[in-house]
């Protein structure tokens, strides 16, 4: 198993998750609902804190429940956890095996609250501290850069933010979405030759926002982690205040853009750095305006709504990554001195 295949994998797994987890899942909203915590105390570290930002954006938007992102070192290192109270505690982590993530969830299941493993390890040290556990049924995932495991990871908290609003309607379009994911991978030769563009370069920065905030963490995660390319990833209305200075002509930025409500706020953004600044853009959306100003267009499934999009826009991100790392002669499966399980305390 290889990281490329891993990436192709991905919409059989999808489709397998929304089938054979849904209703474990709504069995967990359900009982969500009758304790009804009043915020959502989440950990999490690396590439599973990124499907942390999607769940502060989308159980926000679609649930009402508000996310304080936890902060794991208080907890063994300081000895002084914060109090919790009627929250959900929930650890992501495609291991649960982190240390520091597993005493979040000890801390709040002490203090009397909910408590919820997000894992691809339903038999971890995580899932031993939780209440429920939400298996991602991802497979055995061998390359150390994480793919089916993040997209397996956003769509579980998809599928809770579905089952805790109780709408039909949304689990009509969670069932597209391994067909929309097939669609994405149909790009990979074009992505292929689209990367070696970009062999030399050496820093970029990744913009999303709202939703895709996430999907623009993720994506420099994984152009620093296989690329070794010093990519930042920005909110766009952060990119503002003071970072947009570094960009002159030629400078790489990678977008996030798809079609929903803050598409107005981004596309103002990447005019202002193509047409103004002389930026060079790839951007991945499903909205031909933005396509039109990029240097390399990815387009993504026309009809993906707003709230699914970071499942579908990470694919060609992650293919993009996986190429450039082959242009620039690294070895995708080893990528220097990272292994697959990070312990931290």
């Amino acid at each position: 198993m290889t990281l490329h295949s891993e990436i192709l994998e991905q919409p059989v797994r999808l489709a397998n998750l929304l089938s054979m987890q849904r209703k474990k899942i709504e069995n967990i909203a359900q009982a969500i609902r009758r304790r009804d915590p009043q915020f959502v105390f989440l950990a999490a570290r690396g590439t599973s804190d990124n499907a942390g930002r999607y769940a502060n954006y989308l159980w926000g938007a679609k649930n009402s429940l508000p996310i304080t992102l936890a902060t794991p070192s208080l907890f063994p290192y300081y000895q002084q956890p914060p109090k919790i109270k009627n929250a959900l505690v929930v650890g992501i982590s495609q291991s649960g095996q982190s240390p520091d993530i597993v005493s979040v969830l000890a801390e709040g299941k002490k203090q009397g609250n909910l408590t919820l493993a997000i894992t691809n390890e339903p038999n971890s040290p995580l899932a031993q501290n939780a209440d429920f556990v939400l298996d991602i049924q991802a497979g055995e995932e061998k390359a150390v850069a994480a793919t089916k495991t993040y997209t397996s990871q956003l769509m579980a908290i998809a599928m809770l933010s579905a089952a805790m609003s109780g709408s039909a309607s949304r689990w009509g379009e969670l069932e597209q979405v391994s067909g929309w994911a097939r669609d994405a991978l149909v790009q990979d030769q074009k992505i292929s030759q689209a990367a070696q563009r970009y062999r030399y370069m050496q820093q970029s920065v990744v913009l999303g926002r709202g939703y895709n905030y996430a999907t623009a963490f993720e994506w420099a995660l994984k152009l620093k982690e296989l690329t070794y390319v010093a990519a930042e990833p920005y909110s766009s209305a952060d990119f503002k205040h003071g970072p947009v200075a570094m960009v002159e002509s030629g400078f790489p930025v990678f977008a996030i853009s798809p079609k929903g409500k803050v598409f107005d706020s981004m596309q103002n953004m990447l005019k202002h750095l193509k047409n103004d600044l002389r930026a060079e853009l790839v951007v991945v959306s499903n909205s031909l305006a933005a396509l039109e100003l990029a240097e390399i267009a990815i387009p993504i499934p026309e009809n993906t709504p707003e709230w699914l999009t970071p499942l579908i826009s990470i694919i060609p991100a992650q293919l993009f990554a996986y190429h450039l790392t082959l242009a620039k002669g690294y070895d995708p499966e080893q990528p220097r001195t990272i292994t697959k399980v990070t312990e931290t305390h």
